[in-house]
């Protein structure tokens, strides 16, 4: 039986549920593979969730997660808000104070500052003041929004259902404190992290020469996040994993290479503030052509508590199957641009 080409054109063009309800808000929604710098992300006023706000679609979401920008000016306070989607937040810039709380108790408050990293528990209510008369306060957020308003399709359920998971969310008061423990794997397992450029990091090697890592594990959610670093004259293993992983450059600079199997790698270069989503299975590396050491914090998918698609052999060489490119299988290409690249800044190779 032919291919019905204009109904799978038809099916194509249409929104999803959640480009629906995305696009009622009517802000700014910007795409592409990256983001030179989140502070420089443009705004507009965003009544629903208040202060002022853009979506950010970019390609390697495959439609999974999203993420939006929110910028509050000098006191300004959002609108109390809860939903059946996880979310993450990081603080770009400024200052402020975030309230959580279930219905009928009392809530919890937290300060925050740049670098600070916290998970809202799912459907819990919550609300982000900017504490600081003088200077805006910026965060990016990521959400697995698309997947919930796509299967359930029903605002009302998404927003307004009433069940609380007492599970994830208790109104202690020292909830998010930022007391955490150590799990294997290098995962730190916490509610709060005041600042990820402080976060001790463990020796990843099979990353890398002298690569070191955290994994973090976020108010019981199933989204999660990680922190890597790497020495200056040095990068990463190109690997590949599932769609989704928010790449933010948080120290140093360089730039990274992404590629689907078989064309040609694209690069992109980044500094302190820059936003990378590598597609679905796409290869991607990172490499550091500062003179000081790179680090990066991903905002992703899988959870080491609460997986959520399979772990596909992540640091396994692709010749026995997983998705990890080896140094001595890596394109001529690839060695031969970091060199230049180094070079030309006076930084020798540490290979």
């Amino acid at each position: 039986m032919p291919l019905d080409t204009e109904r799978l054109g038809a099916i194509a063009s249409q929104k999803s549920s959640y480009e629906e309800w995305r696009d009622t808000h009517g802000l700014p929604v910007v795409t592409g593979f990256h983001i030179e710098d989140l502070s420089d992300v443009e705004v507009a006023p965003w009544a629903w969730k208040g202060g002022s706000g853009a979506f950010l679609d970019l390609e390697g979401t495959g439609d999974t997660c999203d993420a939006y920008v929110l910028e509050l000016a000098p006191g300004e306070t959002t609108e109390p808000r809860h939903h059946m989607y996880e979310e993450l937040i990081y603080v770009v810039s400024g200052h402020g104070r975030t309230s959580v709380w279930q219905e009928g108790e009392e809530s919890v408050a937290f300060e925050w500052g740049p670098g600070a990293l916290f998970a809202i528990p799912l459907n819990a209510h919550y609300q982000h003041t900017n504490i600081s008369g003088r200077e805006p306060a910026r965060f990016l957020a990521v959400t697995d929004a698309p997947v919930v308003i796509d299967l359930f399709h029903n605002l009302d359920f998404v927003f307004d259902c009433p069940f609380v998971f007492s599970d994830r969310f208790s109104a202690r008061p020292d909830f998010f404190n930022g007391d955490g423990r150590s799990l294997p794997g290098r995962v730190w397992d916490t509610n709060f992290i005041a600042d990820v450029n402080q976060l001790e990091l463990l020796s990843w090697d099979a990353r890398g020469k002298g690569s070191t890592n955290r994994m973090i594990e976020l108010s019981d959610s199933s989204l999660c996040a990680h922190v890597s670093e790497f020495q200056v004259g040095r990068y990463k293993k190109a690997h590949r994993h599932g769609p989704g992983a928010h790449v933010i450059i948080i120290a140093g600079e360089g730039y990274s290479l992404m590629w689907p199997e078989g064309e040609e790698p694209q690069r992109f270069d980044w500094k302190v503030g820059s936003l990378i989503v590598p597609p679905d299975m796409w290869f991607h590396q990172h490499f550091n052509t500062g003179s000081t050491p790179a680090k990066y914090l991903a905002l992703r998918w899988n959870s080491a508590k609460y997986w959520v698609f399979r772990d596909t052999g992540i640091d396994a060489n692709v010749t026995n199957g997983g998705n990890q490119i080896e140094t001595e299988d890596e394109l001529p290409m690839v060695r031969e641009m970091f060199e230049a690249t180094l070079r030309a800044r006076g930084i020798e190779p540490q290979f």
